[in-house]
């Protein structure tokens, strides 16, 4: 339900930004969005016809994503033009606001559906499959090899570093890319031809979630298990000992946002090399693995991102190579970052004697 859920959620956020109303915008592209996805039909007794899963989840997200921009787009400009039926001010604001969507749903829907004649007519098949030939292409060039998603995993932290964040901007255009692998391995795993030769995808949703970012955003988890090590020692700042109950259990299960806001990795310089640096050697060694045939490629089970690593690998391959390489990873990220968050708690320290004395 991925593409159809999109479509009615980017069209009402867009239309509700520029203070109209979402919910009819939102309404006006689900109704696009069926509109120009194609039926399928069954010839019997009782003839049958159906709408096709596969358009309705990953495979119909770029579409998803274009309708509900265009239909934001041009619903709030009628709204705004004030090109609209409007009713008295005794009219309740539900009634008024369907009244008010009716002259911008009736221009969106006969254009889209001219597009659909169009299609039909000429036999070009459909906007969907149009589409994923033109993008999916180029776009699986970029998600689907290892110079692509270190390149994906560069944006992805330098988004975070600036406050933003990072996977919402990157995945909304890999994912489609990523999911559309993982099926694809889905299948060759139920065939039993699962590898490189017959097609398989190294890059997938499960290589990128639990390979690849192992405690969130930065694959973070060396991060906080750097910090358990500072901990032990008993050479931590007053600041880290109060952050560690709050970012050491979440990070566990790939929940970042404590150390995100709380160390903070957003504009902290000390920090942002092995913040990029980190997830990429992740992506590097994993790849290479499953290169090599040393790991096997992930078997099209779609692992929940909040699966603590170890587990997680197994599970997302069916296999404790996979478990053995995620716990090589993580004590390399914890390597790179131990060394940085020595240098940032030295900083600590010295910013609370500072303001020890002057409390003096």
């Amino acid at each position: 339900m991925l593409g159809m859920v999109s479509c009615f959620g980017i069209a009402s956020s867009f239309a509700e930004q520029k203070k109209t109303d979402g919910k009819s915008a939102g309404v006006i592209a689900l109704a696009l969005y069926f509109i120009i996805t194609p039926s399928i039909f069954t010839r019997g007794a009782t003839p049958l016809e159906g709408m096709p899963y596969g358009f309705l989840g990953s495979r119909g997200l770029f579409i998803g994503i274009i309708i509900g921009l265009v239909t934001g787009q041009i619903f709030q400009w009628f709204i705004n033009h004030n090109i609209q039926i409007k009713l008295p001010d005794a009219v309740p604001p539900a009634v008024s606001k369907s009244f008010s969507a009716l002259i911008p749903g009736a221009v969106i829907i006969t254009m889209f559906g001219a597009v659909y004649a169009l299609f039909t007519w000429t036999g070009w098949g459909n906007v969907h499959e149009l589409l994923l030939n033109l993008l999916s292409k180029p776009l699986g060039l970029l998600g689907d090899t290892l110079i692509g998603t270190l390149v994906a995993i560069f944006l992805n932290s330098a988004f975070w570093f600036v406050g933003i964040h990072g996977a919402n901007i990157v995945n909304s255009v890999l994912s489609p890319i990523w999911l559309m692998n993982t099926d694809a391995n889905r299948l060759l795993f139920k065939a039993g031809n699962l590898d490189l030769e017959h097609g398989g995808h190294i890059v997938a949703q499960p290589f990128i979630d639990n390979f690849v970012f192992m405690g969130g955003g930065g694959a973070t988890l060396g991060l906080v298990l750097a910090l358990a090590i500072i901990l032990w020692r008993k050479r931590a700042s007053k600041t880290l000992e109060m952050l560690a109950p709050v970012t050491i259990t979440p990070g566990i299960f790939n929940i970042n946002e404590p150390t995100m806001f709380g160390f903070p990795i957003v504009l902290n310089i000390t920090l942002l090399i092995p913040f990029i640096i980190v997830p990429m050697v992740n992506a590097i060694t994993t790849y290479t693995a499953m290169k090599l045939g040393w790991v096997p490629l992930c078997t099209g089970a779609v692992v929940p991102w909040t699966m603590p690593p170890i587990i997680s690998g197994f599970l997302a391959t069916n296999s404790i190579a996979a478990s053995i390489l995620q716990a090589i990873n993580i004590i390399i990220d914890v390597l790179i970052y131990l060394p940085f968050l020595s240098t940032y708690n030295q900083q600590l320290k010295l910013t609370e004697a500072k303001n020890a004395e002057k409390e003096a």
